[in-house]
């Protein structure tokens, strides 16, 4: 996955309850990564897309997790620097090797947050809808991210650390970080609309059930039960 190269975790998905669990053992972890842009212009604008929205979504969980440190707080808010100055021009300058470069390397940092930090609600929320409506992952991840940052908000810490993930950025405050995220996902042609994506109202309980189960769910800053998750993807209906 989006910075799997300096995590040591294995993930492992079950085909009959579509829940994923991942295995961690520091066995696993790369010598060195090697982050060439050079060869990442074969991959398809779509791969960029949702890999792109994947990296920001992990820069930001990471720096707001029950697991927070300064570690992964170092590399939590370069990566989110990195990341959200480099995206639209790739998107939009595909060639800009200097611009591909900054998110390979953003990527990365955020994969070391994630190692030091884990993640949260938003990657809870993406993995059934990718599990039961094919919605890719990192999309899926940046359609639920401005509705878990709003939910996050609320726990004080959290709304610090958005605050300061926004201004160092140039945006004004929590609510322009979420319609920031919003903008980018429409530069990047990703939906962000379950019912446009033919999510039925009628099947939110499944998911939520399941997002509930998640593994990264237990390091959300903010607890969500199983009617939070519900009230989440009812948001991003609209």
């Amino acid at each position: 996955g989006t910075g799997s190269e300096c995590q040591s975790a294995a993930l492992i998905a079950d085909a009959v309850t579509h829940q994923k669990m991942a295995c961690l053992d520091p066995k696993a972890a790369a010598v060195a990564a090697f982050l060439d842009p050079l060869l990442t212009f074969s991959q398809p604008p779509r791969v960029t897309a949702c890999t792109g929205m994947d990296a920001i979504a992990h820069s930001l969980e990471s720096a707001v997790t029950t697991k927070r440190n300064p570690i992964s707080q170092m590399y939590s808010r370069e990566a989110f620097r990195l990341c959200m100055g480099a995206f639209e021009r790739v998107l939009s300058n595909p060639g800009d090797v200097e611009a591909r470069g900054r998110m390979l390397l953003g990527a990365a940092f955020a994969g070391t947050a994630i190692e030091n930090s884990m993640l949260g609600a938003a990657h809870s929320a993406a993995n059934p809808l990718t599990a039961h409506h094919e919605i890719v992952h990192g999309q899926a991840v940046g359609l639920m991210l401005p509705h878990v940052i709003e939910w996050n908000a609320r726990d004080e810490a959290a709304a610090s650390e958005y605050e300061f993930l926004a201004r160092s950025v140039g945006l004004l405050d929590l609510a322009a970080l979420r319609q920031r995220l919003g903008d980018l996902m429409a530069a990047a042609g990703l939906e962000s609309s379950l019912s446009r994506l033919g999510v039925d109202p009628a099947g939110l309980t499944r998911l939520a059930e399941e997002a509930s189960k998640q593994w990264t769910a237990q390091f959300n800053p903010r607890k969500l039960s199983v009617p939070d998750f519900e009230t989440l993807y009812g948001k991003a209906l609209a």
